[in-house]
């Protein structure tokens, strides 16, 4: 298929914490650097500049006929199944012209899942958990997520806390920042399980005020980082720029 191949607008949720922004550009900035043969954009939901709106028009304005736009969440909630795509609706119609593809969300991806996996492993790494990991039946893990007021959805983020267990090889418990179980439920559901000693990875592509919340809720825990700019994000991201552009690209090596 010849001609220029499409933008890569990658859309975050955006967030008053300016540590959010200023990880989901380098976040983009890693992306830029692995593929620059792509114009990659980023753009926000809410909060944050610039937003979907302003990157549309302004990729529009630079002659591109086709955009696909990527949205940088963990899970297929309400922003992906109706904000972005009435943005992108809205857009349609400024631009009659202009292809706009919305991609899958980056969702439960055995590569996100093995990135957390990384995070928790520099967490132990360089903190006095390290000293304890060899003994792994001592050591659990709390996966902490956003919550949502599906149980449905609840259900699915604990089956990530199963993968995470799994790839690890550590018992882990899901807890949320905004419903039950919380994360002095999980830590609690942990020590029952014969861990007397717990680890936090946060499911969270950035932190923000609900990361702060849970540590807050536990600061005598070690709290492992974001998932943030981590290679797999990145070969995830190309994934679903690739499936939605449906380009015969690979991603490099």
């Amino acid at each position: 298929m010849g001609g220029p191949r499409p933008a890569l607008i990658a859309v975050a949720h955006g967030s008053r914490d300016p540590r959010s922004a200023a990880t989901m550009y380098a976040v983009v900035e890693q992306l830029a650097a692995a593929r620059p043969d792509l114009d990659v954009r980023l753009a926000f939901l809410d909060l944050n500049a610039p937003s979907v709106d302003q990157v549309v028009d302004a990729v529009a304005a630079e002659g591109h006929s086709h955009a696909v736009v990527v949205p940088l969440l963990l899970g297929s909630a309400f922003h992906a199944r109706v904000d972005l795509p009435g943005m992108l609706a809205a857009a349609r119609a400024r631009h009659p012209r202009m292809q706009l593809t919305q991609a899958d969300v980056l969702g439960a991806d055995t590569r996100v899942i093995a990135a957390l996996r990384d995070r928790v492993r520099e967490s132990l790494a360089v903190s006095s958990l390290g000293q304890v990991f060899p003994a792994r039946s001592r050591l659990g893990i709390a996966m902490a997520a956003v919550g949502s007021s599906s149980a449905t959805a609840n259900a699915r983020t604990a089956q990530i806390a199963r993968q995470l267990a799994a790839i690890t090889g550590l018992p882990a418990e899901i807890c949320f920042a905004t419903t039950a179980p919380s994360l002095p439920e999980a830590v609690s559901a942990l020590r029952a399980r014969g861990a007397d000693h717990i680890l936090v990875a946060p499911w969270f592509l950035a932190p923000g005020l609900l990361t702060d919340r849970l540590e807050a809720a536990a600061p005598s825990l070690v709290h492992a980082p974001t998932i943030g700019a981590h290679p797999l994000l990145t070969d995830v991201i190309l994934d679903r720029y690739i499936a939605a552009s449906a380009l015969p690209l690979k991603l490099s090596a």
